[in-house]
């Protein structure tokens, strides 16, 4: 388990990227977790855990401060928890290089996309 100071700098980073960017903020709680000594699986699966809470608080900031649009939202809804538990289910039987290269890809793309 990590120290104080650890958990506290995790907390706050992986909440402000999470608040900024969305569910970004797993992006920096993996690595940071797997530098914490948990491994791959684990990482991912308490890093969906913190976002998710992460997530409902800033979605709520911002549909009190108007910047939400649920019509819209809804839609999209339905078809992302089938994803959301198609991919959890997937974690179990992935093998953990497969998910680290995965992830790793992902970032790559993401940055690359933001980047252009």
């Amino acid at each position: 388990m990590p120290g104080k100071r650890k958990l506290i700098i995790m907390g706050l980073l992986v909440g402000a990227v999470n608040g900024l960017f969305g569910s970004g903020g797993g992006l920096v709680a993996v690595p940071m977790m797997q530098k914490c000594g948990f491994d791959v699986k684990k990482s991912h699966a308490m890093a969906i855990s913190l976002t998710a809470v992460f997530s409902l608080i800033s979605a709520a900031t911002y549909l009190f401060s108007g910047y939400v649009d649920l019509q819209s939202a809804i839609p999209y809804i339905p078809l992302g928890i089938i994803g959301a538990i198609i991919g959890a289910l997937l974690l179990k039987r992935i093998s953990p290089v497969l998910l680290k290269r995965t992830f790793g890809i992902l970032m790559i793309i993401s940055g690359v996309r933001i980047l252009i």
